[in-house]
Protein backbone atom coordinates (compact mmCIF):
# COMPACT_ATOMS: atom_id res chain seq x y z
CA UNK A 1 0.00 0.00 0.00
CA UNK A 2 2.87 2.40 0.79
CA UNK A 3 4.31 1.91 -2.70
CA UNK A 4 0.90 2.51 -4.26
CA UNK A 5 0.39 5.73 -2.27
CA UNK A 6 3.89 6.88 -3.22
CA UNK A 7 3.21 6.20 -6.90
CA UNK A 8 -0.03 8.17 -6.69
CA UNK A 9 1.75 11.08 -5.00
CA UNK A 10 4.26 11.14 -7.87
CA UNK A 11 1.97 10.69 -10.86
CA UNK A 12 -1.38 12.25 -9.91
CA UNK A 13 -0.01 15.80 -9.41
CA UNK A 14 1.54 15.61 -12.88
CA UNK A 15 -1.79 14.62 -14.38
CA UNK A 16 -3.62 17.35 -12.43
CA UNK A 17 -1.29 20.09 -13.69
CA UNK A 18 -1.99 18.92 -17.25
CA UNK A 19 -5.72 19.25 -16.53
CA UNK A 20 -5.17 22.72 -15.06
CA UNK A 21 -3.46 23.77 -18.28
CA UNK A 22 -6.47 22.60 -20.29
CA UNK A 23 -8.86 24.40 -17.93
CA UNK A 24 -6.92 27.68 -18.09
CA UNK A 25 -6.96 27.50 -21.89
CA UNK A 26 -10.72 26.93 -21.93
CA UNK A 27 -11.43 29.98 -19.74
CA UNK A 28 -9.07 32.16 -21.76
CA UNK A 29 -6.23 32.71 -19.26
CA UNK A 30 -3.83 30.86 -21.58
CA UNK A 31 -3.78 31.48 -25.31
CA UNK A 32 -1.90 30.20 -28.35
CA UNK A 33 0.64 33.00 -28.12
CA UNK A 34 1.60 32.01 -24.59
CA UNK A 35 1.86 28.29 -25.36
CA UNK A 36 3.97 28.94 -28.47
CA UNK A 37 6.50 31.02 -26.54
CA UNK A 38 6.36 28.80 -23.45
CA UNK A 39 7.16 25.54 -25.21
CA UNK A 40 10.17 27.16 -26.91
CA UNK A 41 11.32 28.50 -23.54
CA UNK A 42 11.07 25.03 -21.97
CA UNK A 43 12.86 23.37 -24.90
CA UNK A 44 15.66 25.90 -25.31
CA UNK A 45 16.18 27.17 -21.75
CA UNK A 46 14.42 25.50 -18.82
CA UNK A 47 14.93 21.80 -19.65
CA UNK A 48 18.60 22.21 -20.66
CA UNK A 49 19.26 24.15 -17.45
CA UNK A 50 17.44 21.54 -15.38
CA UNK A 51 19.47 18.67 -16.85
CA UNK A 52 22.68 20.69 -16.54
CA UNK A 53 22.00 21.21 -12.84
CA UNK A 54 21.02 17.60 -12.18
CA UNK A 55 24.18 16.21 -13.78
CA UNK A 56 26.62 18.95 -12.73
CA UNK A 57 25.77 18.36 -9.07
CA UNK A 58 26.42 14.60 -9.30
CA UNK A 59 29.71 12.97 -8.41
CA UNK A 60 30.02 10.93 -11.60
CA UNK A 61 33.25 9.29 -10.47
CA UNK A 62 31.75 7.98 -7.22
CA UNK A 63 30.65 4.33 -7.32
CA UNK A 64 31.38 4.14 -11.05
CA UNK A 65 30.56 0.70 -12.47
CA UNK A 66 31.37 -0.14 -16.08
CA UNK A 67 29.03 -3.14 -15.94
CA UNK A 68 26.08 -1.00 -14.78
CA UNK A 69 26.83 1.85 -17.20
CA UNK A 70 27.22 -0.55 -20.14
CA UNK A 71 23.94 -2.28 -19.29
CA UNK A 72 22.03 1.02 -19.10
CA UNK A 73 23.44 2.18 -22.43
CA UNK A 74 22.75 -1.13 -24.20
CA UNK A 75 19.25 -1.37 -22.72
CA UNK A 76 18.47 2.19 -23.83
CA UNK A 77 19.67 1.43 -27.34
CA UNK A 78 17.54 -1.73 -27.35
CA UNK A 79 14.43 0.16 -26.19
CA UNK A 80 14.64 2.81 -28.87
CA UNK A 81 15.52 0.30 -31.60
CA UNK A 82 12.60 -2.01 -30.81
CA UNK A 83 10.08 0.84 -30.57
CA UNK A 84 11.32 2.43 -33.79
CA UNK A 85 11.20 -0.89 -35.69
CA UNK A 86 7.69 -1.66 -34.38
CA UNK A 87 6.53 1.81 -35.37
CA UNK A 88 7.94 1.43 -38.87
CA UNK A 89 6.35 -2.00 -39.28
CA UNK A 90 2.87 -1.47 -37.89
CA UNK A 91 1.95 2.22 -38.16
CA UNK A 92 0.22 2.97 -41.43
CA UNK A 93 0.69 6.71 -40.95
CA UNK A 94 4.48 7.00 -41.04
CA UNK A 95 4.31 10.59 -39.79
CA UNK A 96 3.57 9.12 -36.34
CA UNK A 97 6.64 6.86 -36.21
CA UNK A 98 9.03 9.36 -34.61
CA UNK A 99 6.61 10.45 -31.89
CA UNK A 100 5.50 6.85 -31.26
CA UNK A 101 9.04 5.49 -30.90
CA UNK A 102 10.18 8.32 -28.67
CA UNK A 103 7.13 8.16 -26.40
CA UNK A 104 7.29 4.35 -26.12
CA UNK A 105 10.97 4.35 -25.15
CA UNK A 106 11.67 7.54 -23.23
CA UNK A 107 10.65 7.69 -19.58
CA UNK A 108 10.92 10.17 -16.73
CA UNK A 109 14.21 8.72 -15.52
CA UNK A 110 15.69 11.99 -14.30
CA UNK A 111 12.49 13.29 -12.70
CA UNK A 112 11.28 10.10 -10.98
CA UNK A 113 14.49 8.12 -10.57
CA UNK A 114 16.11 9.69 -7.53
CA UNK A 115 12.74 10.21 -5.81
CA UNK A 116 11.80 6.54 -6.12
CA UNK A 117 15.15 5.16 -4.96
CA UNK A 118 15.35 7.58 -2.04
CA UNK A 119 11.83 6.56 -1.02
CA UNK A 120 12.90 2.91 -0.87
CA UNK A 121 16.51 3.15 0.35
CA UNK A 122 16.86 6.62 1.88
CA UNK A 123 19.61 7.57 -0.61
CA UNK A 124 19.91 7.99 -4.37
CA UNK A 125 22.07 4.87 -4.74
CA UNK A 126 23.01 4.16 -8.35
CA UNK A 127 20.31 6.39 -9.85
CA UNK A 128 22.67 9.28 -10.72
CA UNK A 129 24.87 6.84 -12.64
CA UNK A 130 21.81 5.53 -14.50
CA UNK A 131 20.83 9.10 -15.40
CA UNK A 132 24.31 9.87 -16.73
CA UNK A 133 24.33 6.59 -18.70
CA UNK A 134 20.81 6.72 -20.16
CA UNK A 135 19.50 10.29 -20.33
CA UNK A 136 22.09 11.56 -22.85
CA UNK A 137 21.20 8.63 -25.11
CA UNK A 138 17.47 9.32 -24.58
CA UNK A 139 18.00 12.73 -26.09
CA UNK A 140 20.42 11.72 -28.84
CA UNK A 141 18.18 8.89 -30.04
CA UNK A 142 15.10 11.13 -29.83
CA UNK A 143 16.73 13.75 -32.05
CA UNK A 144 17.80 11.07 -34.54
CA UNK A 145 14.38 9.40 -34.63
CA UNK A 146 12.40 12.63 -34.96
CA UNK A 147 14.75 14.01 -37.63
CA UNK A 148 14.81 10.85 -39.74
CA UNK A 149 11.07 10.31 -39.35
CA UNK A 150 10.34 13.83 -40.56
CA UNK A 151 12.33 12.91 -43.68
CA UNK A 152 10.18 9.79 -44.24
CA UNK A 153 13.06 7.50 -43.30
CA UNK A 154 15.30 8.53 -46.22
CA UNK A 155 18.92 8.35 -45.04
CA UNK A 156 20.63 10.37 -47.74
CA UNK A 157 23.49 12.81 -47.16
CA UNK A 158 21.18 15.73 -46.50
CA UNK A 159 19.26 13.87 -43.80
CA UNK A 160 22.45 12.59 -42.18
CA UNK A 161 23.89 16.11 -42.04
CA UNK A 162 20.62 17.45 -40.64
CA UNK A 163 20.54 14.69 -38.04
CA UNK A 164 24.15 15.30 -36.97
CA UNK A 165 23.55 19.03 -36.79
CA UNK A 166 20.38 18.40 -34.78
CA UNK A 167 22.27 16.26 -32.27
CA UNK A 168 25.15 18.71 -31.90
CA UNK A 169 22.99 21.81 -31.57
CA UNK A 170 20.08 20.36 -29.57
CA UNK A 171 19.75 22.53 -26.43
CA UNK A 172 18.93 19.57 -24.18
CA UNK A 173 21.99 17.62 -25.31
CA UNK A 174 24.15 20.73 -24.85
CA UNK A 175 22.82 21.07 -21.30
CA UNK A 176 23.69 17.45 -20.53
CA UNK A 177 27.17 17.79 -22.03
CA UNK A 178 27.87 20.95 -20.04
CA UNK A 179 26.70 19.24 -16.86
CA UNK A 180 28.97 16.24 -17.43
CA UNK A 181 31.98 18.47 -18.07
CA UNK A 182 31.23 20.50 -14.93
CA UNK A 183 30.93 17.35 -12.81
CA UNK A 184 34.02 15.63 -14.21
CA UNK A 185 36.13 18.75 -13.70
CA UNK A 186 34.94 19.02 -10.11
CA UNK A 187 34.09 22.68 -10.48
CA UNK A 188 32.65 24.45 -7.42
CA UNK A 189 28.92 24.96 -7.06
CA UNK A 190 28.53 28.17 -5.04
CA UNK A 191 25.19 29.17 -3.55
CA UNK A 192 24.65 32.07 -5.94
CA UNK A 193 24.92 29.74 -8.96
CA UNK A 194 22.89 27.03 -7.27
CA UNK A 195 19.98 29.35 -6.51
CA UNK A 196 20.01 31.10 -9.90
CA UNK A 197 20.16 27.85 -11.86
CA UNK A 198 17.63 26.27 -9.50
CA UNK A 199 15.07 29.01 -10.12
CA UNK A 200 15.19 28.44 -13.88
CA UNK A 201 15.29 24.64 -13.58
CA UNK A 202 12.23 24.68 -11.32
CA UNK A 203 10.13 26.21 -14.13
CA UNK A 204 10.74 23.40 -16.63
CA UNK A 205 8.29 20.72 -15.56
CA UNK A 206 5.29 22.85 -14.44
CA UNK A 207 5.37 25.07 -17.54
CA UNK A 208 5.78 22.06 -19.83
CA UNK A 209 2.79 20.35 -18.19
CA UNK A 210 0.62 23.47 -18.41
CA UNK A 211 1.48 23.86 -22.10
CA UNK A 212 0.75 20.19 -22.72
CA UNK A 213 -2.69 20.54 -21.16
CA UNK A 214 -3.44 23.83 -22.91
CA UNK A 215 -2.55 22.47 -26.36
CA UNK A 216 -3.92 18.95 -25.95
CA UNK A 217 -6.37 18.12 -28.75
CA UNK A 218 -8.81 15.60 -27.33
CA UNK A 219 -10.73 14.82 -30.53
CA UNK A 220 -7.54 14.24 -32.52
CA UNK A 221 -6.08 12.14 -29.69
CA UNK A 222 -9.14 9.87 -29.73
CA UNK A 223 -8.43 9.15 -33.39
CA UNK A 224 -4.97 7.91 -32.32
CA UNK A 225 -6.10 5.84 -29.37
CA UNK A 226 -4.61 2.57 -30.66
CA UNK A 227 -1.04 3.84 -31.13
CA UNK A 228 -1.41 5.71 -27.82
CA UNK A 229 -2.20 2.56 -25.84
CA UNK A 230 0.37 0.54 -27.81
CA UNK A 231 3.11 3.05 -26.91
CA UNK A 232 1.96 3.22 -23.28
CA UNK A 233 1.95 -0.60 -23.05
CA UNK A 234 5.47 -0.84 -24.47
CA UNK A 235 6.71 1.85 -22.10
CA UNK A 236 5.15 0.55 -18.90
CA UNK A 237 4.98 -3.22 -19.42
CA UNK A 238 6.34 -4.61 -22.68
CA UNK A 239 9.94 -3.36 -22.70
CA UNK A 240 10.46 -3.83 -18.93
CA UNK A 241 9.18 -7.42 -19.21
CA UNK A 242 11.82 -8.10 -21.88
CA UNK A 243 14.78 -6.41 -20.17
CA UNK A 244 14.17 -7.05 -16.44
CA UNK A 245 15.00 -10.78 -16.62
CA UNK A 246 18.31 -9.91 -18.29
CA UNK A 247 19.14 -7.41 -15.55
CA UNK A 248 18.34 -9.96 -12.85
CA UNK A 249 20.35 -12.69 -14.57
CA UNK A 250 23.36 -10.34 -14.69
CA UNK A 251 23.25 -9.99 -10.94
CA UNK A 252 21.85 -6.48 -10.49
CA UNK A 253 20.13 -6.08 -7.15
CA UNK A 254 19.08 -3.39 -4.68
CA UNK A 255 19.39 0.23 -5.76
CA UNK A 256 20.93 -0.82 -9.08
CA UNK A 257 17.83 -2.82 -10.00
CA UNK A 258 15.47 -0.06 -8.83
CA UNK A 259 17.39 2.46 -10.98
CA UNK A 260 17.05 0.09 -13.94
CA UNK A 261 13.33 -0.26 -13.19
CA UNK A 262 12.91 3.52 -13.36
CA UNK A 263 14.87 3.67 -16.61
CA UNK A 264 12.66 0.99 -18.17
CA UNK A 265 9.20 1.37 -16.62
CA UNK A 266 8.73 5.04 -15.70
CA UNK A 267 5.96 6.89 -17.57
CA UNK A 268 6.65 8.82 -20.75
CA UNK A 269 8.29 12.14 -19.92
CA UNK A 270 6.71 15.45 -20.90
CA UNK A 271 9.99 16.21 -22.71
CA UNK A 272 8.73 13.93 -25.50
CA UNK A 273 5.89 16.32 -26.18
CA UNK A 274 8.15 19.38 -26.10
CA UNK A 275 10.70 17.83 -28.47
CA UNK A 276 8.08 16.45 -30.86
CA UNK A 277 6.39 19.85 -31.10
CA UNK A 278 9.66 21.67 -31.69
CA UNK A 279 11.09 19.14 -34.16
CA UNK A 280 8.14 18.50 -36.46
CA UNK A 281 6.88 15.32 -34.77
CA UNK A 282 3.31 14.31 -33.96
CA UNK A 283 2.64 16.47 -30.90
CA UNK A 284 -0.93 15.18 -30.46
CA UNK A 285 0.18 11.55 -30.23
CA UNK A 286 3.03 12.53 -27.89
CA UNK A 287 0.68 14.41 -25.57
CA UNK A 288 -1.80 11.54 -25.58
CA UNK A 289 0.88 8.99 -24.64
CA UNK A 290 2.24 11.24 -21.88
CA UNK A 291 -1.19 11.59 -20.31
CA UNK A 292 -2.11 7.90 -20.68
CA UNK A 293 1.22 6.54 -19.43
CA UNK A 294 1.28 8.98 -16.51
CA UNK A 295 -2.21 7.93 -15.42
CA UNK A 296 -1.51 4.18 -15.70
CA UNK A 297 1.99 4.27 -14.19
CA UNK A 298 0.70 4.69 -10.65
CA UNK A 299 -0.54 1.10 -11.01
CA UNK A 300 2.20 -0.44 -13.15
CA UNK A 301 5.14 1.04 -11.20
CA UNK A 302 3.58 -0.17 -7.96
CA UNK A 303 3.20 -3.66 -9.42
CA UNK A 304 6.83 -3.70 -10.60
CA UNK A 305 8.05 -2.63 -7.15
CA UNK A 306 5.83 -5.26 -5.51
CA UNK A 307 7.09 -7.97 -7.87
CA UNK A 308 10.81 -7.39 -7.49
CA UNK A 309 10.44 -6.88 -3.71
CA UNK A 310 8.39 -10.09 -3.38
CA UNK A 311 11.09 -12.00 -5.26
CA UNK A 312 13.73 -10.68 -2.85
CA UNK A 313 15.65 -8.64 -5.42
CA UNK A 314 15.38 -5.35 -3.49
Amino acid sequence: MDNFIFSLNVTVPIFLIILVGGFLKRIGLLNDGFTSVADKYVFKVALPVQLFRDIATMDIRADFSWKFVAFCMIATTFMFSVCWILGRLFLKDKSMVGAFAQAAARGSAAILGIAFVENIYGSSGMTPMMIVSAVPLFNIYSVIILTVSSADGKLDGTVLRKTLRGVITNPIILGIAAGMIWSLMGLPWPAVISKSVGYIAATATPIALLVLGATFKGKEALQKIRPTFAAAFLKLVGIPALVFPVAVSMGFRGSELVAIMIMLASPTTVTCYIMAKNMGGDETLSASVVMTATLLSSITLTLWVFLIRSLGFI
